[in-house]
């Protein structure tokens, strides 16, 4: 019997916005890559409603890759595990911040959207980079773009975590 875990990459942020099209960037490298079958690489941008309608196909974990300013040096990864609030726990204005606008959105709120809709996959991950600048222009600062390799790398340890073959071999080594 064939176990899959299926994952979904999802590259996020805004490619006019300088270092804020990292994610953009980041989702066609891994589709240039091969990360196996189970991998589906898209390219949400701004359109967060557009990533919840992709998580409707049932995913096993979510990759979500973005700038994310974490004060670090620019071109720095930061591999983060999301926990997502249930809606329930947002106050009034929060909800409603959250419901104005899922067109154009951050991943936080897509991904709140997604668990209230019940497809949010059972793992959530972020690989963010620093930006260096987020200002009107089209192009990665050089340290944002020396941070693109790696991103594949990342994306492939991450799809291989929790797939079946994967824990079956760490099992085994034990």
């Amino acid at each position: 019997m064939t176990t899959t875990h299926r994952v979904l990459v999802a590259g996020m942020g805004n490619e006019l916005l300088g270092d804020d099209g990292f994610g953009i960037l980041a989702a066609q490298r891994c589709a240039q890559a091969d990360l196996g079958a189970d991998v589906t690489v898209v390219e949400a941008g701004i359109a967060g409603i557009g990533l919840v309608q992709d998580l409707m196909d049932r995913y096993d974990t979510v990759i979500v890759l973005d700038a994310v300013d974490r004060d670090g040096p620019p071109g720095s990864l930061h591999v983060l595990e999301i926990t997502v609030p249930e809606l329930s726990e947002l106050d009034g204005d929060q909800r409603r911040a959250l419901l104005a606008d899922m067109h154009h959105t951050v991943p936080s709120k897509v991904l709140i959207l997604a668990r209230a809709l019940g497809v949010l996959p059972g793992r959530s991950y972020l690989v963010g980079c620093q930006p260096m600048s987020v200002e009107l222009g089209a192009g990665l600062s050089a340290p944002v773009a020396a941070a693109l390799d790696a991103v594949v790398d990342q994306v492939r340890q991450l799809a291989a975590r929790h797939h079946p073959t994967h824990a079956s071999a760490r099992a085994g080594a034990a």
